[in-house]
């Protein structure tokens, strides 16, 4: 549990999450549930505020405080890929641009191969019409699982992205450099054409980044400017 706190934490300082995103992990001790915060704002997220939910986004026990309309996002995709262990949706606002416009998000950069080289975006026009813009029930949340498919990152029209992966430390990784890429390639493109990495590229450079020392790395940086250093 404090592996996932620090992670609230971690992702708000980092200008992934805002005070609306959410990051989840599944239970390691049974893969047929997982925890998340009770609905607060990751910023503020404690012990004491993470729930534990069936992969039906049903609260366990009596557990009777206000969940994440949102859940059905986590609780869909643990049901369809038994590799994700963990998973992020937030809306940086880098990011929101690619939603709207046909222009590519694919990596340009190599901290960026953690993403994936596929990345596709999920209209909720196309099953469910005009809606809230919300993933509030476990239909639309395994109609975005689809779209993710075997993917790390997929995109919510008009809304944010998702990302998910094996643990914790690797969908902070994903969901940062996936901000970082669309700024960058934001940036680019005022310059000039981007020229973006090769599949091969995305493929060795994507291993490297998510083996254990640069996550290790990666992981005391940001403890580090979350103020969890030393701790």
């Amino acid at each position: 549990m404090t592996e996932l706190v620090m992670a609230n934490r971690i992702l708000a300082r980092e200008d992934v999450i805002d005070d609306f995103g959410h990051i989840s992990v599944r239970n390691p001790l049974n893969p047929d549930t997982y925890f998340l915060s009770r609905s607060r704002s990751p910023a503020v997220v404690t012990r004491a505020d993470i729930m534990e939910f069936t992969l039906d986004g049903e609260p366990i026990g009596s557990d009777t405080r206000r969940p994440y309309a949102e859940r059905h996002i986590h609780g869909a995709i643990y049901k369809d890929r038994p590799d994700v262990n963990a998973v992020t949706h937030h809306h940086a606002r880098s990011v929101l641009p690619f939603t709207m416009v046909d222009v590519s998000l694919r990596p340009m950069f190599h901290m960026a191969s953690v993403i994936g080289k596929d990345i596709k975006t999920w209209d909720s026009q196309d099953e469910f019409g005009d809606t809230n813009m919300l993933v509030d029930s476990m239909a639309m949340g395994h109609s975005l699982s689809r779209t993710l498919g075997d993917n790390r990152v997929a995109l919510l029209r008009g809304h944010g992205c998702i990302c998910a992966a094996a643990d914790v430390r690797s969908v902070i990784m994903v969901s940062i450099a996936l901000r970082d890429n669309a700024a960058l390639i934001q940036e680019t493109r005022q310059l000039g054409d981007v020229t973006y990495l090769t599949d091969g590229e995305i493929d060795m450079a994507g291993r490297m980044l998510l083996s254990e020392m640069p996550l290790a790395r990666a992981w005391d940086y940001w403890v580090g400017r979350a103020g969890f250093h030393g701790l």
